[in-house]
């Protein structure tokens, strides 16, 4: 196994050390500019034999060109991104994941794909610790700040949009503040009692299921599509309920915006604010769930709440999501139907799903478990 560095904070997740006598766990550090970038993986691949590319995400110009160069000279490319069922799953596909992934989008190609493919079993839940993520965002980050600071990696640029440091900041905020803010959520938990409601879970606006798969530019200007048709269109009787993304690390969160934007289409009260809460038993209690490509759809799915996708996701497909204009999802939602969301599922777990996870020691070791199992099949 080789591996490429490209800022800081990979040299401090995979400093380059030489893990058996072959060297075959040997990191190279690429400190050259974007320009040079594609003609150096070409001759990284062929000089060092690789027969197989793994990228985490497929949307990050890097890793577009590193994709590219790969193909023409006949390398494989497997694809890691977060789960599309969570928890305790990772994405891992072949030639690229969300909207660019190869899965079926027609019912009919999805029910003869799954017609052999047992249910998933089901298993215990895999370890996630919030200090966990805290402290890795802040040692990835840190470092690759600190690796453009001394000139060792002068040209790369992140593909984050916005300040590294202030998202930095932002997650050092969440968790001195996460009992603030679980005694929030429960009590807008409370105003739900009894209410009918749609639930609109956010996503990051530095994600490219936003920035690529979707027609927004960013979550906020989708946020303020939905917001503004929810209040043309929803029934007077129904509510909204906002979820935060639970990575969202700006500050000041959300709860400003959507109390302005509250009074500003006469929504008061009918529009809710959650920054915590548990996303399933949410999901499983809406009336419907928007979103703009989130897998937090399958949350709603799996339950047999409509869901309507504005974006590209690899679950929008006829019969799974509703199709109609959102304007009208509001006042007649269309549940999915339950067989072919079934199949789909099973397809998901044949071909794209690994069991395993990024935010504990365990769940690492069951994620490279089974990434291996899986890249080696």
């Amino acid at each position: 196994m080789r591996r490429i560095n490209l800022n800081g904070g990979d040299e401090h997740d995979w400093p380059g050390a030489i893990i058996d006598a072959s060297g075959a766990h040997r990191a190279t550090n690429y400190r050259g500019t974007q320009g040079g970038w594609p003609l150096f993986i070409d001759h990284y691949l062929r000089r060092s034999g690789i027969t197989d590319l793994v990228l985490f995400g497929d949307c990050r110009p890097m890793h577009m060109a590193a994709h590219q160069m790969a193909r023409l000279i006949g390398v494989r490319v497997h694809v890691f991104e977060e789960g599309y069922i969570r928890p305790n799953w990772l994405t891992l596909e072949r030639d690229g994941v969300n909207g660019h992934s190869p899965l079926p989008r027609r019912p009919q190609d999805i029910l003869a794909a799954a017609r052999s493919l047992p249910s998933p079993a089901p298993l215990p839940p895999i370890g996630a610790s919030l200090g966990r993520r805290v402290r890795d965002t802040w040692g990835y980050f840190g470092h690759m700040v600190l690796g453009a600071m001394v000139l060792r990696y002068p040209f790369y640029r992140s593909h984050r949009p916005g300040s590294i440091m202030l998202e930095g900041l932002g997650w050092v905020a969440k968790y001195l503040t996460r009992g603030q803010r679980a005694a929030q959520a429960q009590s807008a938990l409370k105003k739900l009692q009894g209410r009918d409601y749609f639930l609109f879970p956010l996503q990051l606006s530095s994600d490219y299921q936003i920035r690529v798969h979707s027609p927004f530019s960013s979550m906020r200007q989708a946020a303020d599509y939905v917001l503004a048709s929810f209040a043309a269109h929803a029934p007077p009787e129904t509510s909204l309920v906002i979820k935060e993304h639970p990575l969202d690390a700006t500050l000041g969160g959300w709860g400003a915006y959507v109390r302005d934007r509250a009074q500003a289409l006469g929504l008061g009260e009918r529009l809710i604010h959650l920054a915590g809460g548990d996303l399933n038993t949410l999901a499983q209690g809406a009336r419907a769930m928007v979103v703009v490509n989130s897998t937090s759809a399958t949350f709603a799915l799996a339950g047999g709440i409509p869901v309507k996708a504005l974006g590209r996701a690899v679950y929008a497909i006829p019969g799974i999501v509703d199709e109609q204009p959102l304007a009208q999802f509001w006042t007649a939602p269309t549940p999915p139907d339950g067989v072919i969301y079934d199949a789909f599922c099973r397809v998901l777990h044949r071909h794209c799903l690994v069991r395993g996870g990024l935010a504990s020691e365990s769940a690492t070791q069951i994620l490279i478990a089974n990434a291996v199992e899986r890249l080696m099949g």
